[in-house]
């Protein structure tokens, strides 16, 4: 039962963060665009779905289309800066968040320019150089990875960790089902 917990927690966590990455990585090309006059027209959020935000009218393509990487990797970021201030021993679920968003937009954005897709494609559409982009990708990817260093204790992947409790894993479980949900709907 105890590796029971341990993969709810796995899966659960993973699922979520990714779903969350989105939201948050949407949210910043929602504020660039609020902030540079942009008329958000539909943002998609779904399970199923890559998600997008459509801006019409754009008056500043380029910093919408950075707004997403950037606001995506750095709000996750502060959060945990703030969770581990405020609770240094329970921050490390934000740690994780925060690495799994810096690796996924790096990634995202960096790897993306050698064939333009998403984000990447809109940047080099708009005239972002290609080196910037790989510039990003060699800046988060890496940062998001050291912080999942050391994390393995939590998760249970650490010989002589203790169990995963079932709470957490449970409590994990709860929170992407209830993303699910709020996103199935919101559809």
């Amino acid at each position: 039962m105890v590796r029971f917990h341990q993969v709810v927690l796995l899966v659960s966590a993973s699922l979520l963060a990714w779903l969350w990455m989105q939201a948050v990585h949407e949210l910043g090309h929602v504020a660039a665009a609020w902030l540079t006059g942009g008329h958000v027209q539909q943002v998609v959020l779904h399970p199923l779905a890559i998600s997008r935000t459509d801006v019409e009218p754009n008056p500043c393509p380029l910093l919408v289309a950075w707004g997403g990487p950037m606001i995506g990797s750095a709000l996750p970021l502060a959060a945990y800066g703030l969770a581990a201030a405020l609770q240094p021993r329970a921050s490390w679920l934000a740690r994780f968040f925060a690495g799994f968003c810096l690796l996924a937009n790096g990634l995202y954005i960096g790897v993306g320019s050698f064939e333009g897709i998403g984000d990447a494609g809109d940047l080099l559409a708009q005239g972002a150089p290609r080196w910037s982009l790989w510039l990003f990708g060699l800046a988060t990817a890496p940062a998001g990875l050291t912080m999942w260093n050391c994390l393995g204790r939590q998760f249970g992947l650490v010989r002589g960790a203790p169990p995963v409790p079932p709470t957490l894993a449970y409590g994990c479980a709860a929170c992407l089902a209830a993303t699910l949900i709020v996103e199935m709907l919101a559809a």
